[in-house]
C-alpha cells in the first residue's frame, strides 16, 4: 500500500528502498515481484522494470500451470504482459520487446472474455490490443497493415478500434494517405461500438481511444502537409493523455509528447520541440510527476538533437551522456539487452517518434523469433527475455 501511495506522490523515489525490500521477499509471489516496478518506471529504471515483470510473469505462469484452468488465473499473466509492453515502449530499441513475438491476446483467451458474470470482456478486452502500441512505436508498418482484424468485432471492440488506429498510422507513414483516411473512418465507427463500461483499470476505453483519434488526426494532417492542423491535433492528444486518470499501466501507452516533439523538430520548430522534450523528461517542473518520463531514450534523443541545433553545447554534453547510458546494452536479473555488431540486426527508424533516421543495432524481436511466435530471446545458459 505504501508503494501505491507513493507512486501517486511528487516523490516516488522516496519509496524505492521499500520496493527493493519487497521485490524478492516472496520469490513465488508474482504480484510482489511486480509491485516495485510501479516506482521503477516513474524513476526511469526501465531495465529493472522489464526484468522484474519478466520474473513476475514466470511466477504467474508457474502458479497457473499448477492450478489448471482457473479463469482469473489467465487474467493475471495477461495483465502483466500488457505491463511488459509498456516497459518495452518507453526505454527504446534494445529493451527486450515482449510485444513483437507475442500473439495478440495471449493471457486473455476468448472463452474467458465471453464470461458474462462477471463481465470479463469489460475488464480485460482492452488489454488485448496493447501489442499494437509496440508495433507502432517501432515502425513495424508492414506487420501492422498485414495484421488480421478480429473475427468478432463486437466482443473485440476495443481491439478492432485500436487496430484501425494502428493501420491508419502505418498507411499514413508509408505514404498511403487516402487509405489511411479510410482507416480513420473505420476507427471512428469502431469507437462508436465500444460500450461505456469497457475499461482498462481506472480509465474508460472510450477516453483512451480519444487519445488515439487525436494522434491519428495529427498524423494524417502532417502527411498531407497541413502542419498547423497536425500540431493542433497533437497538442490535443497531449492534453487528453495528460488528462487520463493515473493508472498502472498507463491508460495510453505511448507518451503523446514524443510524437509531437519529433514532428516539431522535423519541421525545424526547434525551440518548441525543445520545450516539449524537456517537459516530458521532467526537467522543467511543468508537469505532474506521474506525467514525467525521466531518462527515456526517445525524449533524450530528441532533446539532445534540439540542444545541439540550438548551439547549447554544454547542456547537449550533459544530455548526451544520459542518452548514451540510456541506450547502452545491459544485462540484469536474467534479462538480456544486447546491441549487435555493426553488420547485423540493423533497424533504421524514421517514424514520427524519431524524426531523423537513426540506425540502431539490437537483438530483440528477430524475424526468427516472430516466425516462431515466441516472446522470449535466449541470452545465454539459463536466461531468457
Amino acid at each position: 500500500m505504501y508503494i501505491h501511495l507513493m507512486e501517486m506522490s511528487p516523490t516516488p523515489e522516496a519509496a524505492l528502498q521499500a520496493g527493493d525490500l519487497l521485490r524478492d521477499l516472496v520469490p513465488d509471489a508474482g504480484h510482489l515481484r511486480h509491485m516495485p516496478t510501479h516506482l521503477d518506471v516513474l524513476c526511469g529504471d526501465y531495465a529493472r522494470v522489464v526484468s522484474s515483470n519478466t520474473a513476475a510473469i514466470r511466477v504467474d505462469e508457474k502458479f497457473r500451470a499448477r492450478r489448471g484452468g482457473d479463469e482469473l488465473l489467465h487474467a493475471v499473466p495477461g495483465a502483466r504482459l500488457s505491463l511488459q509492453d509498456l516497459r518495452c515502449d518507453v526505454p527504446g530499441p534494445g529493451a527486450g520487446c515482449a510485444g513483437y513475438g507475442r500473439p495478440a491476446g495471449r493471457g486473455h483467451p476468448e472463452d474467458l472474455l465471453r464470461v458474462q458474470v462477471p463481465p470479463m470482456a469489460d475488464w480485460l478486452e482492452g488489454f488485448v490490443p496493447m501489442r499494437m502500441h509496440v508495433l507502432v512505436r517501432f515502425g513495424r508498418w508492414a506487420d501492422i497493415i498485414a495484421a488480421p482484424l478480429p473475427a468478432d468485432p463486437d466482443l473485440y471492440c476495443v481491439t478492432t478500434a485500436m487496430m484501425h488506429y494502428a493501420k491508419g498510422v502505418a498507411l499514413a507513414a508509408t505514404g498511403r494517405v487516402d487509405e489511411a483516411d479510410q482507416e480513420r473512418s473505420r476507427f471512428a465507427a469502431a469507437v462508436a461500438r465500444v460500450p461505456a463500461e469497457r475499461m482498462v483499470f481506472n480509465n474508460t476505453c472510450q477516453d483512451i481511444l480519444q487519445v488515439a483519434g487525436a494522434m491519428l488526426d495529427g498524423e494524417l494532417e502532417y502527411r498531407r502537409g497541413h502542419y498547423d492542423a497536425a500540431f493542433a491535433a497533437l497538442r490535443r492528444s497531449v492534453e487528453l493523455d495528460d488528462g487520463l486518470p493515473y493508472d498502472e499501466p498507463w491508460g495510453w501507452m505511448q507518451p503523446a509528447r514524443h510524437a509531437y516533439g519529433a514532428l516539431l523538430l522535423e519541421q525545424d520548430r526547434v525551440e518548441e520541440a525543445e520545450a516539449v522534450y524537456r517537459a516530458d523528461l521532467g526537467l522543467d517542473g511543468t508537469l505532474a510527476r506521474a506525467c514525467q518520463h525521466p531518462g527515456n531514450v526517445w525524449s533524450l534523443h530528441g532533446y539532445h538533437e534540439c540542444l545541439t541545433r540550438l548551439g547549447k553545447q554544454e547542456q547537449a554534453g550533459i544530455i548526451g551522456q544520459q542518452l548514451s547510458l540510456a541506450a547502452a546494452p545491459r544485462r540484469r536479473a536474467g534479462h538480456c539487452l544486447v546491441l549487435l555488431p555493426p553488420d547485423r540486426g540493423r533497424l533504421a527508424l524514421s517514424t514520427w517518434y524519431w524524426p531523423v533516421t537513426v540506425t540502431l543495432r539490437w537483438a530483440t524481436a528477430t524475424s526468427a523469433l516472430r516466425a516462431a511466435g515466441a516472446a522470449r530471446h535466449r541470452c545465454g545458459p539459463g536466461s531468457s527475455a
